[in-house]
């Protein structure tokens, strides 16, 4: 079989290729290295099932020259990840992750390609259920990237009820690991473990009251497999997450130990943050039958190795 994934280069992407190149697809990774980084995938370069391709998904005409019709699923995880950029720079976000997946989706659709779509937990309005959130829970589009996210999984399960093209949703709840950055558009676990190893102060945006469902990289590469090779999980939206959300503020004392390296700072854009994220993953879990493998002390441990590891700390 041979799959496209646009944004291999990322950091999901990058795990997303390592584990179909495990299970011998032929992988073609787009990347326009915005977000993705090209020492991700230098240890796939080698590999002759594997093909990196530089460009970007608002070209058309790239993608129209990209032969379509040999690929058995298209992963879609190319996007503006960041939440704080998406609320200074709107249109950006837009013309990346609606005009992009719209590009991407009628290519799709010429040539009748499974399209998976990833999206995100960040589309959902705060958690009030103790069992978690299901598909089902309402959505607020609390910031631009959120909207755009939203936008694309409209437009994904439009061209399944309008084309029959079999699409798929998926929302990953707060995805860490190896290879995430941690630099200031990173993920909160990367950038905690550097700090902490580096023996800087942590800070924490707010009262650090807020909550997350952590899904250690390479659960969530397994999740978006089973999506992509699974007939039930056409016109689907599917939740993935550990069902168990940990405060910011508890996070960064697992993760520092010595509380005086913790700072609390006022939150940049308060307006677009979810005081509660816990994912309820029981329809992955009958539908896909999937479930998280990693705890977050394990997931931790692993990410603190690569992290030492790779910046030598």
């Amino acid at each position: 079989m041979q799959v496209l994934v646009t944004g291999g280069a990322g950091f999901i992407g990058r795990w997303l290729v390592n584990k179909l190149l495990e299970d011998n697809f032929h992988v073609i990774a787009l990347d326009d290295l915005s977000n993705g980084r090209e020492e991700n995938i230098k240890e796939f370069m080698e590999n002759t099932l594997f093909k990196f391709v530089k460009g970007d998904i608002r070209n058309k005409t790239l993608l129209e020259n990209m032969n379509f019709n040999e690929y058995d699923v298209v992963y879609h995880l190319a996007a503006e990840i960041n939440v704080q950029k998406s609320l200074d720079n709107p249109s950006e976000t837009f013309q990346r992750d609606v005009v992009g997946t719209f590009n991407v989706l009628e290519e799709c659709r010429k040539n009748n390609t499974k399209f998976v779509f990833v999206s995100s937990c960040m589309v959902y309005d705060r958690c009030f259920d103790e069992n978690g959130i299901t598909e089902n829970h309402p959505i607020k589009p609390a910031s631009p990237y959120a909207a755009a996210k939203l936008s694309g999984e409209f437009l994904t399960l439009s061209y399944y009820h309008a084309y029959n093209l079999p699409t798929v949703v998926l929302r990953p709840f707060n995805t860490y690991g190896p290879y995430q950055k941690s630099t200031g558009e990173g993920g909160v676990i990367a950038i905690f473990i550097e700090k902490s190893l580096s023996k800087k102060p942590v800070t924490i945006y707010g009262d650090g009251t807020q909550t997350r469902d952590f899904l250690y990289v390479e659960d969530c590469a397994n999740f978006i497999i089973r999506a992509g090779e699974s007939k039930k999980a056409f016109g689907q939206i599917i939740n993935a997450g550990t069902s168990n959300d940990i405060s910011i503020n508890n996070l960064a004392k697992m993760i520092v130990k010595d509380s005086q390296y913790i700072k609390h700072v006022p939150h940049i854009h308060p307006q677009s943050e979810i005081k509660k994220l816990q994912c309820n993953s029981s329809k992955a879990n009958t539908l896909l039958d999937w479930k998280p493998y990693y705890s977050l002390e394990e997931g931790l441990e692993k990410t603190k190795i690569w992290i030492m590891n790779n910046l030598n700390l």
